[in-house]
């Protein structure tokens, strides 16, 4: 690539509008346009973008999970996995999950909302068939508590450590010291996060 293709590349990288950039150029090199400057200026020019930012962009890693509609599915595969559901929390699981619904490879390639709500429903569904609790995830008078799911996965993790006699004795301390009851609607969105993280290591132990 030439320095002026490479300028013009970081450009766009950098986000930087024409008044800016002609306003950057001029600065270093006291010139507007690249085709004015030495290639020693251009050079130049391309040092003090490099310490701005630009450069070569990260490989994506093709196990990672992209798109519009990966933070939703990852939600919901980790939550799965809290619940003692799934056995691997990796993207690339959930990605062979998505394909095995929808035939798309990969989840940056899940555009079409028709496929996407295919994959979403048929995790929410596996997790409340094993979890026998038809109300999570649901917005309806039905639901016996507020519509959040971080409550409604606690409120189903904390149904299995006591089905499997793991609550007596086993709470992490960081449970106790939110001056822990079983009225799980009381707390925070952080609180939850973490309660949620903490049951899930107790559930996922015991498996």
């Amino acid at each position: 690539m030439s320095s002026i293709a490479a300028i013009h590349v970081a450009k766009a990288q950098l986000g930087l509008d024409d008044d800016t950039y002609r306003a950057k150029l001029a600065s270093i090199t006291g010139k507007t346009s690249t085709r004015d400057m030495s290639e020693a200026e251009r050079q130049k020019v391309l040092t003090v973008l490099r310490g701005q930012g630009f450069g070569p962009r990260p490989a994506q890693r093709k196990d990672r999970a992209t798109g519009k509609y990966a933070p939703k599915l990852q939600s919901l595969w980790i939550a799965a996995w809290n619940l003692g559901i799934v056995r691997d929390k990796r993207d690339a699981a959930m990605l062979a999950f998505v394909k095995r619904q929808t035939g798309v490879d990969h989840t940056r390639f899940l555009s079409d909302a028709g496929d996407a709500a295919r994959a979403i429903e048929a995790l929410k569904g596996w997790i409340r068939r094993e979890t026998g609790n038809d109300w999570m995830f649901r917005d309806s008078k039905s639901a016996p508590v507020p519509s959040d799911p971080r409550l409604h996965i606690v409120l189903a993790q904390w149904g299995i450590a006591q089905a499997r006699g793991l609550v007596s004795g086993q709470l992490s301390d960081r449970i106790r010291e939110m001056g822990f009851t079983d009225d799980f609607t009381l707390l925070s969105r952080n609180d939850l996060i973490a309660v949620m993280n903490d049951l899930g290591t107790l559930i996922r132990g015991a498996s």
